[in-house]
């Protein structure tokens, strides 16, 4: 039995815990608001729990036993896919081959391009072992040498197919793998396709500009096109497994439509129309990153102008859009409007410095999903999100030497409240962040004993009626605590089980079809409009919600 499924043996049998009113007794609730709260809910049977996080970014191994291993863990925290990050197409000189890329003591890409007229040379080295489905050309070579493994490309620079219409050509030398290693896409693929789980590989990507080092260096854009295509021929060959799901662009950009950065554009709608050229059938992933700082300019409005953009680049094939939360960069704020004047958390301070959310970012990331959802609308591409499951690194919680280190479950939890908007959540990233023992437990084993939280996403109170909708994740079988302020300074609460509950909420409304929701009838109530409230559930495992902070329209 699985950890998951073991935990899940475990909540099933315990009971329901009950909220506690810890401000003001019911009977005096009662008394002060003249109602009475309704209790009607009905008996709802067992069902797994199911973290929101359905996917994560890895690394590969040549192993594939460490690849089963690591996917199998996936699984069993609810996860079906996976994502590598993709190798700069690198320029070198002749001189910077690596050194065990010889053919018979000489070096390997000058063998390879013989007499031919070579204008550059470059490195792939992304530690695969292509074989020789990679061969295309008469002067592609596979080279062996001292138990390393290459495969040396010669691209033609005008024309098609493997004759350069201007005689002149240049020379790829990819891989640096074992010579009996398994190629880490290839195990990937086949053991993502046995667990009924998507890997989605890393592109080829460029290395960033000199001048702009926030954007890719185009000075080889027709080089790294058509390595491109043999990348993905390679693929179509070797690895056109069912759990190949598709593709990941590599090169990022902030979610802005900003001209600044159209040549990343370009290079999305390039790949994305080799993409669907060669693999039809097949996806890709790209993952803007937002940032809301004050003085990065970019607002909600612009994100959703600038996700339209990104959008339009899909060629035909279909595109996930997993837009980056920025928690773990400080890049973005995980708050609600009524917390604007709230001190940002100590891993965010370490970016932004001491001060409110509010004045530190533009906006909660909320907005910027709900600005998304709706720039995305009509273009057939599919908002995700991309939690980041890290934080800025602190003394307390550093993995290895990253500048990012271990974040905790319950700001997490704070992160995946903001992110309805999007179909399905992803997370940066396995290793080394949810499997680091930064503060003493891994992340994952968090997750694991966690598994069962409710998180609460959005809620509707109607005072005079005293319903309340809750929507969210694993709230089957809730209690809910709604707390306020009367206008005389005098705390009240007020606790019922829901009493409907509907467990395809997000299906039907197009979004994450993981949400769910339950609506409670507290009897009528005496709130004063747009005034805040907060909000906590217990559902049947017994499991609190981290609280939730809301208001009257």
């Amino acid at each position: 039995m699985s950890a998951l499924l073991a935990l899940a043996a475990l909540v099933f049998g315990a009971a329901c815990a009950g909220v506690s009113l810890d401000t003001i007794t019911e009977d005096q609730l009662q008394e002060a608001d003249g109602t009475k709260a309704a209790d009607s809910s009905p008996t709802l049977s067992p069902a797994l729990p199911s973290y929101p996080i359905g996917g994560y970014f890895i690394t590969a191994s040549s192993r594939d036993a460490t690849n089963k291993k690591k996917l199998e863990d996936i699984r069993a925290l609810g996860g079906d896919t996976v994502v590598t990050f993709g190798t700069p197409l690198q320029p070198v000189t002749l001189e910077s081959i690596p050194e065990n890329c010889q053919v018979d003591g000489k070096n390997c890409a000058r063998v390879a391009a013989n007499s031919l007229s070579v204008d550059r040379y470059f490195t792939f080295l992304d530690g695969s072992n292509w074989g020789t489905s990679a061969l295309k050309c008469p002067n592609d070579r596979k080279v062996t040498n001292n138990g390393q493994s290459y495969s040396v490309l010669v691209l033609p620079k005008g024309g098609q197919g493997c004759t350069s219409s201007d005689g002149h050509y240049d020379v790829v030398v990819v891989g640096g793998s074992s010579s009996t290693a398994t190629d880490p896409s290839t195990s990937l693929a086949i053991a993502a396709t046995k667990l009924d789980m998507k890997f989605y590989a890393g592109l080829p990507t460029p290395i960033r500009g000199l001048e702009l080092t926030y954007l890719p260096d185009g000075s080889y854009q027709e080089t790294l096109a058509a390595f491109t295509e043999r990348f993905l021929a390679y693929h179509a060959a070797t690895n056109d497994f069912p759990g190949l799901a598709g593709f990941y662009h590599h090169t990022e950009m902030p979610l802005t439509d900003s001209a600044a950065f159209d040549s990343v554009l370009s290079l999305y709608r390039s790949q994305n129309q080799a993409i669907h050229r060669i693999l039809p059938t097949r996806q890709a992933i790209v993952s803007p990153y937002i940032d809301s700082r004050v003085g990065s300019g970019i607002s909600p409005e612009k994100a959703r102008n600038g996700i339209r953009k990104i959008a339009q680049t899909s060629s035909g094939l279909q595109l996930n859009i997993a837009i980056q939360d920025g928690m773990g960069t400080g890049k973005g704020g995980a708050f609600g409007h009524n917390e604007a004047s709230s001190a940002v958390d100590a891993f965010a301070a370490t970016i932004v410095g001491e001060g409110a959310w509010g004045s530190k970012y533009l906006a909660p990331n909320k907005d910027y999903f709900t600005a998304a959802a709706d720039g995305i609308s009509g273009t057939g591409a599919v908002l995700w999100a991309n939690v980041e499951g890290m934080a800025p690194a602190a003394k307390d919680n550093s993995c290895l030497d990253s500048r990012r280190g271990q974040t905790s479950k319950a700001r997490l939890d704070r992160q995946l409240q903001q992110v309805a908007s999007a179909q399905k959540i992803i997370s940066f990233m396995w290793d080394s962040y949810f499997t680091c023992r930064g503060t003493g437990t891994p992340l994952k084993d968090q997750i694991e004993s966690g598994v069962a939280t409710p998180i609460v996403t959005d809620s509707t109170f109607n005072p005079k009626t005293g319903r309340v909708d809750i929507v969210g994740f694993n709230l089957k079988g809730s209690s809910a605590s709604i707390k306020w302020t009367r206008s005389d300074g005098k705390p009240l609460e007020k606790s019922a089980k829901a009493n409907r509950f509907d467990a395809a909420y997000g299906a039907k409304k197009g979004i994450n079809p993981k949400l769910e929701m339950v609506s409670v009838d507290l009897g009528a109530s005496t709130l004063a409009t747009a005034q805040s409230y907060s909000l906590a559930v217990t559902n049947e495992w017994g499991s609190e919600s981290t609280e939730f902070l809301s208001q009257l329209p």
